[in-house]
C-alpha cells in the first residue's frame, strides 16, 4: 500500500464531510476527504432531492443560533457557486398547543425573536387552501424557513472545497484508523494515510467505525415518498404550500414539503426500524406507502392520490436526539461529529465550519458545547 500525508483527514464524505473538507481547504489546510461512494449518493443520510430548513427549532433552542450560521453560509455558497440551493417558502408546525411540536417551536421563536405568527385552525386553512386542520389546531408559521436541494448542495460543497485544493477520493473504503501521540494512521483498501487531526463523518457508519464512543448508536430505517395528488396539484406547489411538520399524536410526527417538480413528498419523522446500514434498504412496502398516503388524506384535503416513487434513507440516532460534536474520547486529535438524529442536513455548513476551527484548535463561530459527550456521563444535566 502507498502512504500519503495530509493536515487533517476527513472520513464520510457526504454533506458533514464535505462542509467540513471546504471550511478547512478555504484557509489553507492541507485536507483529503474518503468516501466509501462518490457523494452524492443515495446511500446514507444526504440525499432527497428536497430537505427543509427551519429556525423556529422545537427540538432546542440551542439550534437556532447554529442554523442562522447555516442560513448565512448556505447564502454565500450560492453567491460563490451561482447555484441555487434554498428555496424561501415559509414553514408550519402544526398540532396541539401544548404538543411537543408546537411548544417546543413557540419556545425557540421567543427565545430567539424569530419572525413568527400563531395561527388557529380557521386561519390556516384560510392561508393555504391545500390544509385540512382539525378544530383545536394551532400552526406556527415561520416566514424564514423553506427547501434546501441537498444533491446541489452536496455537489456545491465539493466543488467549492476542490476549488480550494482539497483532495476528495470516492469509492474508497476505509477499514480501520490508530491514534498516536503524534497523528493518525488511516487505513483503506487503497493506501495508508498520515494525518494531525481526522474528522469522522460518516453517518451511519459512525458506531462501527468509533465503537467506544460511550454513547448506543441506532441506525434506524426512514421511508419518504413522493405523490401526485387526486386534484389541485397547484395548491401543494412551492406557492401555496408552506414546509410543514404536524404532531398528529403525541410525539408522533410527520412531514411534507411541497412540489417541486417531482411531486408533494411526506414521510413519518422516526418510526423507522433499525437496521444495519451493511445491508440493502428494504424497499417501500404498500402499507408503509398506505399509512403516508392515510395521512396526508386526513390532514391535507385532496392531497392523498397516488405514491409515484419512493426511497429509504439513513437516521443515526442518539439516545437524547441532539447531535454529537466532539473529540473521541480516546483519542483527541480525531473529532466526532454528526449522529444528527434525523435533522441534521441544514446545519451542515455551519458543522462544517466548527469542525475546522475545533480540527485546528480555534473556538467555533457558533458554541457546539450542547453537543458534547460528556452529557452522557452519569449524572450530567440534559439539554
Amino acid at each position: 500500500m502507498s502512504a500519503s500525508a495530509c493536515d487533517v483527514m476527513v472520513i464520510g464524505a457526504g454533506v458533514m464531510g464535505s462542509a467540513a473538507a471546504y471550511a478547512l481547504a478555504r484557509r489553507g489546510v492541507r485536507v483529503t476527504a474518503i468516501d466509501r461512494w462518490a457523494p452524492p449518493h443515495a446511500h446514507g443520510s444526504s440525499h432527497g432531492r428536497t430537505r427543509i430548513i427551519r429556525e423556529a427549532y422545537f427540538e432546542h433552542p440551542a439550534y437556532v443560533p447554529l442554523v442562522r450560521r447555516a442560513y448565512h453560509l448556505w447564502a454565500e455558497l450560492e453567491r460563490l457557486t451561482g447555484r441555487p440551493l434554498f428555496r424561501r417558502t415559509g414553514g408550519l408546525t402544526l398540532g396541539a398547543p401544548d404538543g411537543v411540536l408546537v411548544s417546543g417551536a413557540l419556545r425557540s421563536a421567543r427565545e430567539h425573536g424569530v419572525e413568527h405568527e400563531v395561527l388557529d385552525a380557521h386561519e390556516l386553512k384560510r392561508r393555504v387552501p391545500a390544509l385540512a386542520p382539525p378544530p383545536g389546531t394551532v400552526g406556527v408559521h415561520e416566514h424564514r424557513a423553506g427547501i434546501l436541494f441537498p444533491e446541489r448542495c452536496v455537489e456545491s460543497l465539493r466543488a467549492a472545497a476542490r476549488e480550494h485544493g482539497a483532495v476528495l477520493n470516492t469509492e474508497e473504503r476505509v477499514l480501520r484508523w490508530n491514534a498516536s501521540s503524534g497523528s493518525v494512521a488511516v487505513t483503506t483498501d487503497r493506501a495508508v494515510y498520515q494525518a494531525r487531526r481526522v474528522i469522522l463523518t460518516p453517518g451511519a457508519w459512525l458506531p462501527r467505525l468509533a465503537p467506544a464512543l460511550g454513547v448506543p448508536l441506532v441506525v434506524e430505517r426512514q421511508v419518504i415518498h413522493w405523490i401526485t395528488p387526486r386534484k389541485h396539484p397547484e395548491r401543494v406547489g412551492a406557492r401555496q404550500l408552506p414546509v410543514a411538520i404536524w404532531e398528529y399524536a403525541p410525539g408522533c410526527m410527520f412531514y411534507v414539503i411541497p412540489d417541486v417538480g417531482d411531486g408533494l413528498k411526506a414521510a413519518l419523522h422516526h418510526q423507522g426500524a433499525t437496521v444495519d446500514p451493511e445491508e440493502p434498504l428494504a424497499q417501500a412496502s404498500h402499507e408503509e406507502q398506505a399509512a403516508v398516503l392515510s395521512l396526508v388524506d386526513r390532514y391535507l384535503d385532496d392531497a392523498a392520490g397516488i405514491v409515484s416513487e419512493s426511497a429509504a434513507c439513513l437516521y443515526t440516532n442518539t439516545p437524547d436526539g441532539h447531535f454529537v460534536i466532539d473529540a473521541h474520547p480516546g483519542a483527541p486529535q480525531v473529532i466526532v461529529a454528526s449522529a444528527c438524529s434525523g435533522h441534521g442536513f441544514k446545519f451542515a455548513p455551519a458543522i462544517g465550519e466548527a469542525l475546522a476551527d475545533i480540527a485546528l484548535g480555534t473556538s467555533p463561530v457558533v458554541d457546539v458545547a450542547p453537543f458534547r459527550l460528556s452529557r452522557f456521563a452519569a449524572g450530567a444535566p440534559r439539554a
